[in-house]
């Protein structure tokens, strides 16, 4: 390659290609042509150029991303609810029918089991009365003190079989009652827009008959409340009138 375009591409290569302010002329060893300075500013000035597109483009990203996220901020803040409502437990436990249902038959047979223990107890009172009779040592007095050894076993595996039972089956009802109404709660809150719902006793101090009632009252995290928070009605009446309409159908036809 001769000329000036030899000249041009060793002057891209030379010495000066890289520095600042070079000379207004580089000699070309090839035929000492002299190359003008512009052919350096114009690499000069493609690299301020990108420079200035890259600044650019991290610029935009950077503002992209804070305008995001004050967006997704506004939108949480838009929507999130704030009411904070209030339900008293033992109020809806000791006035939903179905609760009322499910410990009824839970009495009803714990007296059946109840009524068993008595049976088995006579049972043993006739042995160990009948015990008395013999002599002791003899044949019939071990043969009943044997009998009496087993009844008594009998019973009181019988008993701690019925208790633990008894103790499983309450338990069950407890949290069968439980998942019911934290579904409720759940449906009302998320219907009327409120972002928790507290436990609290709503119970008046001036109801209190004992000095232990007193203090569990003056124990209380929600010392004042406004009565429009209280969602304990409103689920109580959900739940009970749910559970008559599926009561109702689980009832049989009469003729």
């Amino acid at each position: 390659m001769t000329g000036f375009a030899g000249c041009a591409q060793y002057a891209v290569q030379s010495q000066w290609g890289g520095f600042v302010n070079p000379p207004f002329t580089v000699n070309c060893p090839r035929n000492g042509h002299q190359l003008p300075k512009r052919a350096f500013v114009q690499q000069r000035s493609a690299l301020a150029v990108k420079k200035l597109i890259l600044s650019c483009v991290a610029l935009a990203l950077t503002f992209g991303c804070v305008l995001s996220v004050n967006t997704a901020s506004a939108q949480d803040a838009a929507v999130a609810p704030s009411k904070v409502g209030l339900i008293d437990m033992a109020h809806v436990f000791k006035n939903y029918e179905k609760f009322k249902v499910l410990r009824d038959d839970l009495k009803t047979e714990i007296q059946g089991s109840d009524q068993k223990a008595k049976s088995m107890a006579g049972q043993i009172k006739t042995v160990q009365d009948q015990l008395k009779t013999f002599t002791e040592g003899s044949p019939e007095y071990l043969a009943k003190e044997k009998e009496l050894a087993s009844l008594a076993s009998d019973f009181e595996a019988f008993r701690k079989v019925a208790q633990r039972d008894f103790l499983r089956k309450e338990a069950e009802i407890y949290k069968t009652v439980y998942l019911e109404v934290s579904d409720a709660v759940k449906l009302y809150a998320q219907h009327y827009k409120y972002a928790v719902i507290l436990r609290f006793n709503r119970e008046d101090i001036n109801d209190a008959k004992n000095p232990e009632g007193v203090l569990q009252s003056m124990n209380r995290q929600v010392v004042y409340h406004y009565s429009k928070f209280d969602i304990t009605d409103a689920v109580l009446q959900y739940l009970n009138q749910r559970y008559d309409r599926t009561a109702g159908r689980a009832q049989p036809a009469r003729n």
